[in-house]
């Protein structure tokens, strides 16, 4: 390329000939033919140096830093590109674990409620079964408190009716015309307030 620029401005010199000798005139000395030699010779020099040390010395040490620049960009995109799969690879374990954990969760989960509900299921039973006893026990007290309250009341009201009677008239009244009014009493109101 440099060599090719080199011809190139020899060949417009020598073309531009006629008006180089008319710029003579004028009084300008670099355009003066008889100092072409030497500017040519040295124009011929400082290139051929400048050629020689952008060829040997320059050149070589781009070129060599762009190799190098390409061969780390390529390492780069080669690691970028292991990576890359590596990240795929474990992302998709990542994925697999999370879903065998979450299988798992669910199937613990499961597990925990059905063994929780079989137990809700006993304990209920057997409070069912708690519960139907204390009904019955309590029923056949309540029974029993009722058989014995019918008596313990006339009793009651024996006692109650001959004290009263004996403040009101001042005088003991005999219990078996009491009993046999409360007797009577209690027959005629037993449905009433004892059911049956």
């Amino acid at each position: 390329m440099i060599k090719k620029i080199f011809f190139q401005s020899i060949f417009f010199n020598f073309f531009f000939l006629r008006e180089v000798f008319a710029a003579e005139s004028g009084g300008m000395p670099q355009l003066n033919p008889e100092f072409w030699v030497s500017q040519i010779f040295w124009l011929i020099i400082t290139f051929g140096i400048l050629y020689i040390v952008l060829s040997k010395f320059i050149l070589p040490k781009i070129s060599s830093n762009l190799e190098l620049r390409k061969s780390q960009i390529q390492e780069n995109i080669e690691t970028a590109e292991k990576q890359r799969e590596i990240s795929e690879i474990k992302l998709k374990e990542y994925d697999e674990i999370i879903l065998k954990s979450k299988l798992e969760a669910k199937n613990i989960f499961k597990n925990a409620r059905e063994k929780v509900i079989k137990e809700i299921n006993l304990k209920k039973e057997t409070l069912d079964k708690q519960i139907d006893e204390e009904i019955s026990n309590a029923e056949e007290e309540i029974k029993t408190l009722k058989r014995d309250a019918t008596d313990k009341i006339n009793k009651i009201a024996i006692e109650t009716s001959s004290d009263l009677l004996k403040k009101l008239i001042g005088t003991e009244i005999n219990n078996s015309s009491i009993s046999a009014i409360v007797d009577d009493l209690w027959k005629k109101n037993k449905d009433k307030y004892y059911g049956s």
